[in-house]
């Protein structure tokens, strides 16, 4: 798949995806012409849907990794090899509505109270009352904090996006112990 893998390769990179993203399409990619021992531009919509179904029947992959392998698939048919028409007909999985756990304040003031660490309890209360993910957390300086409007700055989260996060009260007294 060499010139094919580095074309697609380009594509990703004209796209601005990340890396790992682009390392994570390229073996999805490989995946499918692997399961079918031919070069993927050989392959149709036919193909496709086969894969697509042994994925979801026989490997019986998370709703997430068959969404992501479609949407590798079509990406590499429309966009490195310009044939639209192939994903037209396959449908697409239909995203699960599936609510959150949110745990209740006693919940909430247990985890508080057994982290005996001050400098754990403080990232756990950064991580819970501003919604980071763990990465977010761990990136954090001194200087993402802005007291006086009350919020974080998270630089390069995911997707290399910068954003602006609220900052509690509570949260705030344990960053400047």
């Amino acid at each position: 798949m060499g010139k094919l893998r580095d074309q697609m390769q380009r594509d990703l990179q004209l796209r601005g995806l990340s890396p790992k993203t682009q390392k994570a399409y390229l073996n999805q990619v490989r995946d499918f012409a692997r399961y079918f021992k031919k070069s993927p531009d050989q392959l149709g919509e036919d193909e496709a849907k086969e894969y697509l179904h042994y994925l979801l029947k026989e490997k019986k992959v998370s709703d997430s990794t068959y969404r992501h392998c479609y949407s590798v698939l079509k990406f590499f048919y429309q966009t490195t090899l310009k044939r639209n028409c192939v994903f037209e007909k396959i449908p697409h999985l239909k995203k699960g509505k599936k609510l959150p756990v949110v745990l209740d304040k006693t919940e909430v003031d247990t985890i508080f109270s057994v982290t005996k660490n001050l400098k754990h309890k403080a990232i756990l209360m950064l991580i819970y009352s501003s919604g980071l993910r763990v990465s977010e957390a761990a990136h954090l300086q001194i200087t993402d904090i802005d007291s006086k409007r009350m919020l974080l700055q998270i630089r390069q989260a995911k997707g290399g996006k910068d954003r602006y996060t609220i900052l509690s009260n509570v949260a705030l007294g344990f960053t400047e112990v």
